[in-house]
């Protein structure tokens, strides 16, 4: 899919855009194989972020901070092979964009050429503002990302809910601003309190998309895993599970498990015949 600008030159994804000067909500969600991009286009979805949140839901990894570019590529071709009209963003995994705008650009040029993406999604403002107005510069929209920022989370209990004082709000709402004078073509919004993200969603002229962050937004994100019920014990607060897959998936292995060991399966209806006169011709040519 190819990145397109807007009547400002800045680069856009047209889809997100249009959906925002309509004010209609944005659904977006992540997903990580062509079976997950293939149920969430079937489900509606408006467009599909390959997030380095596959690390810990796919791969088994500890951290986002973990996954390879070369994964993450691997992961984002397969959902962007499973779709036909979603859009798909490819977020850019931790240490291949932070340290010059020459490598941001590389980076995120090969999540467009290589695995068909149709932007970019990276985390922070501050010192990441060049390395975006570097890409949308290289024609390639970009999403930014404020409030919790996964990849600089060291510890489990740094996955805490951030701008709960005045100083953080502040400082929120300044890189908010920020990114999108930089040039993104829509904002991320994670684990910030709803009256928060509600001034940033006032001020903002581009979408911005909560997970965690109230109702006040352009638009929702949510983790396949999380919202179909993949994930095994705790869950964010901000979650609401529609499905209960897990625990499904389960059963349904258990119950196979079952019926092989009690020899109930296969039974005839999942096997293969073979003519009565060609059984008779093998045996007769084992006799010999």
């Amino acid at each position: 899919m190819t990145p397109l600008g807007n009547a400002s030159g800045v680069a856009s994804i047209p889809q997100l855009a249009a959906l925002h000067e309509r004010g209609e909500p944005i659904v977006m969600l992540t997903a990580y194989d062509y079976p997950s991009a293939r149920i969430a286009e079937a489900g509606g979805v408006d467009v599909l972020l390959v997030g380095d949140s596959a690390a810990m839901t796919v791969l088994g990894y500890a951290s986002t901070r973990e996954i390879s570019i070369d994964e993450l590529l691997m992961l984002t071709r397969a959902v962007r092979r499973a779709v036909r009209k979603v859009p798909v963003i490819g977020d850019l995994s931790y240490g291949t964009y932070e340290s010059s705008d020459e490598l941001a650009v590389a980076t995120a040029r090969r999540f467009v050429t290589e695995a068909g993406c149709a932007a970019v999604k990276l985390e922070g403002a501050g010192e990441m503002l060049p390395r975006i107005r570097a890409i949308v510069a290289a024609g390639i929209p970009v999403i930014g990302h404020v409030g919790l920022l996964p990849q600089s989370v060291l510890t489990p209990d740094g996955y805490r809910a951030r701008g709960r004082d005045v100083e953080q709000a502040l400082s929120i709402i300044t890189d908010a601003q920020a990114l999108e004078a930089a040039g993104c073509a829509a904002l991320v919004v994670e684990a910030v309190p709803a009256d928060v993200t509600a001034v940033i969603t006032e001020r903002a002229r581009i979408p911005v998309i909560g997970i965690g962050a109230g109702s006040a937004t352009g638009g929702q994100v949510l983790v396949f895993n999380d919202l179909l019920g993949f994930t095994e014990g705790h869950v964010p607060r901000f979650v609401k599970r529609y499905a209960s897959a897990h625990t499904d998936l389960v059963a349904a292995v258990r119950a196979w498990a079952t019926d092989v060991r009690a020899r109930r399966f296969p039974a005839g209806e999942q096997a293969y015949g073979i003519p009565v006169d060609v059984l008779a011709g093998l045996r007769e040519a084992l006799k010999k």
